[in-house]
């Protein structure tokens, strides 16, 4: 179990060797990648990364993490596909942001014809936030989660031990 260290980040437990960062990168397999990169840049706002054609795949930068995008329709993406033919493995990814204003969410989603599939207060790893549930053109589910309402960005309702 982590406990919380004197800056804030979590210590690992007695004996393990390496201390945990943050997410580096999240892997989604698409269907085209035009479609995946407009997505990613015009909706998300998502920053083109490293391109490797010879892999079909494609990278956005998400903040300070990457979005790999792989196309399942390019052959050379073939060591991608997964062992369960229409098989998932991952629920959703939770993408932090900046403070926004929740009606200029609504409209900028609306206006790239993105659903919200659904709109909550939930908890993370910053504390409870608004947050807006949304699929990419694949399926893949995103939270879109802003920061805690919190001052200091922690639940006063969550102690921690």
């Amino acid at each position: 179990m982590s406990e919380i260290g004197e800056d804030g980040g979590t210590e690992p437990a007695a004996g393990i060797p390496f201390t945990l960062v943050g997410i580096d990168h999240v892997v989604f397999l698409v269907g085209d990648m035009q479609v995946a990169m407009d997505f990613y840049r015009d909706v998300l706002g998502c920053v083109p990364g490293n391109s490797y054609p010879q892999l079909g795949m494609e990278q956005v930068w998400c903040g300070a993490a990457l979005i790999v995008l792989v196309d399942m329709s390019d052959p050379k993406a073939a060591g991608f596909v997964p062992p369960v033919a229409g098989g998932r493995n991952v629920d959703h990814v939770c993408i932090a942001l900046s403070p926004f204003d929740h009606d200029a969410m609504r409209r900028h989603l609306q206006r790239h014809g993105v659903a919200i599939v659904n709109e909550a207060m939930h908890g993370g790893a910053r504390g409870m936030g608004h947050s807006f549930y949304v699929l990419d053109p694949f399926g893949n589910k995103l939270e879109l989660k802003g920061p805690a309402v919190y001052p200091d960005g922690r639940d006063p309702d969550w102690d921690v031990i």
